[in-house]
């Protein structure tokens, strides 16, 4: 099913479509639906005490597909990616209503335990963050403490084929007992995504990935990105609109705590819809 926005527009936007973009506002442009969501979005809002930072997101997450966040700092896109695993939940004074459901389950069900939601919803933060331990413990840990090994054998294959899908197991098989914090950062970034994927997640999140490796590990993270994309869905925060381009099949663009426009990506960065969304992508804003 695919609609063009979250709310029928209005005589005032109408006219602005007819003129080439939207500037309202009020409802998001583009289509929120996809035909096979891995996770569904509704009028989703995030409060820190006070203040709203998220306002009345709808938004669906596709099945086997990369979608990008983007935005200028401080416009919501990574508040709302961590509403995707309730990473939230950590912050006291954060707050979130509406509705967030994968596979039909509401994920902030009130008798949901968070610790399976996290395995199934994996993160990867912007700065690589390997535990203090060897290369194989980093990978092991998950499986260890969610058992998903039967035994030594088992564990060993996991750590090997997590490594492998992270491509990063020809450059550390020889070197699994020492410290994951002695490999360079773009390596790091890889054993991390390698630790979240030995659980077997159903979604992994990226916030800014990149954002902190040179360019030739940032080409190794969106060859990755987009091998890992036949088994997982992934919901990528970039800052780099070019990235986005690169891995995301579907974007969406967030300014000041409203989902503006979604769309497929080639849409988004050809054809913008939205003002707000033309003028970001071109450079006139943010």
């Amino acid at each position: 099913m695919n609609e063009t926005s979250t709310a029928t527009p209005g005589l005032a936007e109408e006219t602005e479509a007819a003129a080439g973009t939207v500037q309202s506002t009020d409802a998001t442009v583009g289509e929120i639906y996809v035909d096979d969501p891995r996770m569904t979005c509704r009028n989703v809002n995030v409060y820190y005490g006070e203040k709203q930072a998220i306002f009345d997101v709808s938004l669906d997450i596709g099945k086997n597909q990369v979608i990008s966040m983007i935005g200028p700092s401080g416009c919501g896109k990574s508040t709302f990616l961590r509403c995707l695993n309730r990473m939230n939940d950590t912050i006291d004074v954060c707050r979130v209503t509406g509705q967030i459901k994968m596979d039909e389950q509401d994920i902030y069900d009130g008798g949901l335990d968070v610790v399976p939601l996290r395995a199934s919803v994996g993160m990867v933060f912007q700065k690589p963050n390997p535990f203090p331990k060897s290369i194989y413990d980093n990978i092991a840990y998950g499986p260890k403490i969610h058992g998903l090994s039967d035994n030594k054998e088992h564990l060993d294959s996991i750590v090997e084929s997590s490594l492998q899908r992270a491509g990063l197991w020809e450059e550390a098989k020889d070197r699994l007992d020492q410290p994951g914090t002695g490999l360079s950062g773009g390596q790091q970034q890889r054993l991390c995504i390698a630790r979240a994927i030995a659980v077997s997640p159903e979604v992994i999140l990226m916030d800014e990935p990149c954002s902190a490796l040179d360019p030739i590990a940032t080409a190794k993270i969106e060859e990755l990105i987009d091998e890992l994309r036949e088994n997982f869905t992934i919901a990528i925060v970039t800052h780099s609109m070019q990235q986005a381009a690169r891995v995301s099949q579907r974007t969406a663009y967030f300014h000041l705590g409203k989902l503006i426009e979604v769309g497929e990506t080639d849409q988004i960065f050809t054809s913008p819809r939205h003002k707000l969304t033309e003028d970001y992508i071109t450079g006139r804003f943010g």
